[in-house]
């Protein structure tokens, strides 16, 4: 249940508070006006949906991002693990630096703070690896490394620009404050379409629609809002950044 209650907040009880609000004020005081709701529900909807996809695309970046960084990692660990030259404790340090890296990415994007400097940190123990164990590596297997290395950094460098790049955040502050005027608009206008078959004991129907159809916008709104972050771990649909963890 929590599942599908997620997307309800405080902007989800403002919101249906002013539609009941309008509502009673439009129907004590018969205030209507024939109005085309179609202009109103375009304005909101289609920047809605653009922010929408927008924040479905920066997910679906992320994930080719970090699978590009776990490969890179686990090639550049079979790398190591594999030649003969490397005796068996550095190839268990290597192995054990390699693991950290990605856990300091986690700690990046997730809930627990990491600077973008901890992690360069970590993987620049690697290139240190190399250059302190040139001898045993050789160059054509450093070399293949530092190939693979680069695959990492920019993934790396993506990953961070999608974390810090966001939606357009006018579009979505313009989407939340047409959201919050949609129902005193809407409710004279619905009110006016009903009023010929509408009697004062039937006003609920009034209440009720205002109420349905500005839940819908502000839902809308807040499943755009949690997936804007894929890293945070609050929404549904949120990246499962421990699958990205080297075993």
């Amino acid at each position: 249940m929590n599942t599908y209650l997620s997307i309800l907040n405080g902007r989800t009880a403002f919101a249906i508070g002013i539609s009941l609000i309008v509502s009673y004020i439009t129907m004590t005081q018969e205030f209507q006006y024939n109005y085309d709701l179609a202009l109103i529900s375009i304005a909101i909807i289609f920047p809605l949906v653009f922010t929408i996809r927008s924040a479905f695309r920066r997910r679906e970046k992320a994930l080719e991002y970090l699978s590009q960084f776990k490969a890179g990692l686990i090639t550049v660990d079979h790398c190591f693990q594999d030649n003969k030259k490397i005796e068996a404790d550095k190839k268990l340090e290597i192995h054990g630096i390699i693991r950290t890296i990605p856990v300091s990415m986690i700690d990046y994007l997730g809930p627990k703070t990491c600077s973008q400097e901890k992690l360069n940190e970590e993987i620049q123990k690697v290139f240190l690896f190399i250059r302190q164990n040139t001898e045993q590596i050789g160059n054509g297997t450093a070399i293949k490394i530092f190939r693979f290395m680069k695959d990492v950094h920019e993934s790396v460098e993506n990953i961070v620009a999608v974390n810090n790049h966001r939606t357009p955040i006018a579009i979505r502050a313009y989407c939340l404050i047409f959201i919050y005027i949609y129902p005193i608009i809407y409710t004279p206008a619905l009110y006016n379409k009903l009023h010929d078959g509408i009697s004062l004991n039937e006003s609920w129907i009034v209440y009720l629609l205002s109420a349905i159809s500005t839940f819908i916008l502000i839902s809308l709104y807040n499943v755009q809002d949690q997936m804007e972050n894929p890293f945070d771990q609050h929404g549904l649909d949120d990246i499962r950044l421990n699958d990205f963890k080297l075993s």
